[in-house]
């Protein structure tokens, strides 16, 4: 009898009352329940739980009518909120989750993917002035690939951050003017081309290519900011059409419900790149690619910073210098290269970044319970290590996976384990960063070495793959290693984080080291440089540098002036890192050196910072010609005395020394404070304040470009690299075969010694002493 259905009402003590079927004694069937606060339901129940269809009215006059499962809104449903606003879509748990639109109270109108309550993935927003974003969204801002459109008619076609235009991109003018290249936090921020209106354009493709861009203009070391690993692999046609905006005529269905995407393909960016007669589009199969008419074009190589324009040259884009794929050390602007290793191109090198992540996640679990001890001798024999066989079935050890079988071996996993805990990394964030599900980016090889180069989702880490000999001269010098960085917690040499190796059925053997990412800094880096202090062979040919090229010793055209104490803390620490090295017999490595350039503090920018609001936040700006002018602050850079509360303390996989002192503010530890950017605590290395002088050449002098100052306020990144070669029986012929032809003194193959007097004299040279 207790199962029997029946029809009744029941009066609750707390003053709520339900009207409608029982199963039992509990809610089941069709029914009403109305609470003591006048929020009314009415609708499906199963054992006492709103489920199936039913509609909801709040005292408030908010409202929702569609799918409800265990109490939950959960399904497909209409949501009338008592201001006004109307959202018709997915729903999990009582949250937004899924594909929906929304119409707000203001008439903004967002049409695309929710995650928990916000706007992430792919969709449209258009604001009631009239402007429309089209593209990827991540916790409620844009971020990733997109297209804005303001109803100026200017249009911005590339990448965003944060709700900011950040990384590559191409900017028309309404009045058919055209920039290409990119920003920071809305700023333009380093090298881009102007095309003024009239003028004809370049290919679409050969900028992308020269800009390490596929073909539908996506930059591929921004791709993080979008969070899916497969969007590496693979063109964003799946959310994005050719212009950067989605596919249309989608629909959402729930019973007899459909929910309508207009997200029309006709107003894509490609029909906006071009309606003037000053350029055509192509109809092959390179839909929306923008052809060069004429060899004549009239273009201004244009150089910012923070918006400010820095630099610039005049000519015609038969003159530009054509920008080839060069090289850059561990940054993700790259594209790939011929690795030694051919087997590993396409979906080998994608089974490769699977079996990292499966081995390391295995590892890193491992050994984690372990208590922790002292290193001891054995940490660093032949013993120490952990194997395992991973086959794609699965095993009682190891998941079931995607990738083929492959042997895994782990080298002197607790003497790793102590170096994450004294570099201050948690096990549980290294893992994330390297084996979460953003997974991995391939990189083409900053050297000569053919090295495959890989960098976690969020730019921490760089894994590299090593010879059998760097791998050997690793294991060897590591107990020296070990110690070496815990006695000098402001070493520059390379951080160390695992090394491993990967054994294919074929019987390919591929070696690994993780790393840490020395430009892992939320600044752009507009310079870098690999110094030697050699001289034979160390410049880059002119027309192979772009803005992401790691130039060398000879192309260097700054000295720094840095305060008398920072620059005293630095040469302490390279003296001490070249005795290590040069005890080790190591040669060849370099000091590799980032800038950031600040804006001059006398100048104005007319564009401010413009991230683009939804309408929860702020009203939204109009386009880049209809900003109002904006004041740099009258500082480019400033020291300040070091405040643990107002900086970030979280280590970085580059970051374990203590805050350095400054001469100029009393010896005490100091902090650097960007106006308008950040404030950063300065330490070895990190984010080191400093004076670039420019030290003009005179073949500069007719070449049509203008350097407009010769001072800038520079934040350094540096340390130590490339450290895995030894002086060894080949490189001592190979010093005595090259010293036949060239003078000796230039050439990189020397003794150690030699290398390391060399090395530190031509760094005091560019980080001279100031009397």
């Amino acid at each position: 009898m207790e199962d029997t259905e029946r029809f009744g009402e029941k009066a609750f003590s707390n003053g709520d009352v339900y009207l409608g079927n029982f199963k039992g004694v509990l809610p089941h069937g069709k029914g009403k329940y109305k609470w003591s606060d006048g929020t009314v339901y009415e609708g499906d129940w199963e054992d006492g739980k709103m489920t199936g269809k039913g509609q909801i009215v709040w005292l408030s006059g908010a409202q929702y009518e569609g799918d409800f499962a265990g109490g939950y809104i959960h399904g497909f449903g209409t949501f009338t909120g008592s201001d006004g606003s109307i959202y018709r879509g997915s729903w999990r748990m009582n949250i937004v989750h899924g594909v929906g639109k929304k119409q707000y109270c203001n008439s903004d109108v967002y049409e695309g993917t929710w995650k928990e309550g916000v706007q992430e993935g792919s969709g449209r927003y258009s604001w009631n002035s009239g402007n429309m974003y089209i593209g990827s969204w991540k916790g409620g801002k844009m971020c990733g690939r997109g297209v804005m459109k303001w109803a100026n008619g200017d249009l911005y076609d590339g990448l965003w951050l944060n709700g900011f235009r950040h990384g590559y991109g191409i900017y028309r003018f309404v009045d058919g003017g055209y920039y290409f290249g990119t920003w920071s936090q809305g700023l333009k921020d380093g090298k881009g081309l102007f095309y003024p209106a009239g003028s004809k354009l370049p290919s679409l493709k050969k900028w992308c290519s020269s800009h390490n861009c596929d073909k539908n203009g996506q930059n591929l070391s921004s791709l993080k900011s979008e969070g899916k690993r497969s969007s590496v692999k693979r063109s964003l046609s799946e959310k994005i059409s050719v212009g950067g905006f989605l596919k249309s005529s989608s629909r959402i269905s729930h019973g007899g419900a459909s929910l309508k995407e207009n997200w029309s393909r006709s107003d894509s960016a490609r029909d906006f790149l071009c309606h003037d007669s000053s350029c055509t589009l192509s109809n092959s199969s390179e839909v929306g690619q923008l052809e060069l008419q004429d060899n004549n074009t009239l273009v201004y190589e244009r150089e910012y910073m923070q918006g400010v324009l820095i630099k610039e040259k005049i000519g015609n884009y038969a003159e530009v210098p054509q920008e080839h794929k060069e090289h850059n050390k561990f940054h993700a602007d790259e594209v790939k290269k011929k690795s030694c290793i051919d087997i590993f191109d396409g979906c080998w090198s994608h089974y490769l970044r699977l079996n990292l992540q499966l081995g390391i996640r295995y590892t890193v679990g491992k050994i984690t319970p372990v208590p922790v001890r002292e290193v001891r001798s054995s940490d660093f024999g032949e013993r120490a290590r952990i194997r395992m066989y991973f086959p794609e079935k699965g095993s009682q050890f190891t998941p079931p996976h995607d990738s083929i079988d492959f042997y895994w071996k782990d080298y002197c996993p607790m003497v790793f384990r102590n170096l994450r805990e004294m570099f201050k990394l948690d096990a549980a964030e290294y893992m994330m960063s390297i084996c979460g599900d953003d997974g991995l980016r391939e990189l083409s090889s900053p050297g000569k070495s053919g090295s495959i180069f890989y960098l976690s989702h969020d730019d921490r880490f760089v894994i590299k793959t090593l010879k059998k000999s760097e791998l050997k001269v690793l294991l060897r010098m590591l107990p020296n290693y070990y110690c070496h960085v815990g006695e000098h917690e402001n070493t520059l040499i390379t951080k160390f984080f695992g090394l491993h190796r990967i054994k294919l059925r074929a019987g390919r053997k591929v070696r690994f080291v993780v790393m840490g990412n020395m430009f892992y800094t939320e600044l752009r880096i507009h310079r870098r440089y690999d110094l030697k202090g050699s001289t034979h062979g160390r410049f880059t040919d002119k027309n192979k540098i772009h803005q992401n090229t790691t130039l060398k010793d000879r192309d260097l055209a700054y000295e720094f002036h840095m305060d008398k104490l920072l620059r005293e803390s630095l040469f302490q620490q390279l003296s001490l890192d070249c005795k290590f090295l040069e005890s080790q017999q190591i040669i060849d490595y370099s000091l590799l050196v980032g800038l950031h350039f600040r804006a001059p503090e006398q100048l104005k920018s007319l564009k401010p910072p413009d991230t683009i609001h939804t309408c929860e936040s702020s009203p939204s700006d109009d386009g880049e010609n209809s900003q109002g002018e904006f004041q740099i602050p009258p500082n480019g850079l400033r020291l300040v005395t070091h405040e643990p509360n107002s900086v970030s303390t979280a280590p970085g996989p580059h970051i374990r020394g203590r805050t350095l002192k400054a001469y100029s503010l009393g010896d005490r530890e100091v902090d650097v404070l960007l106006p308008g950017t950040a404030r950063l605590r300065v330490q070895l290395g990190v984010n080191m304040p400093a004076q670039a002088h420019h030290k003009l050449h005179h073949d500069k002098e007719d070449s049509g470009e203008v350097e407009l100052f010769e001072v800038y306020d520079v934040v350094l990144f540096m340390g130590i690299i490339d450290i895995l070669q030894q002086y060894n029986a080949k490189k001592k012929l190979e010093h005595a075969y090259k010293s036949i032809k060239i003078d000796p003194t230039t050439i990189s193959v020397v003794e150690p010694n030699l290398y390391a007097r060399r090395f530190t004299k031509f760094l005091e040279k560019v980080f001279p002493d100031l009397p």
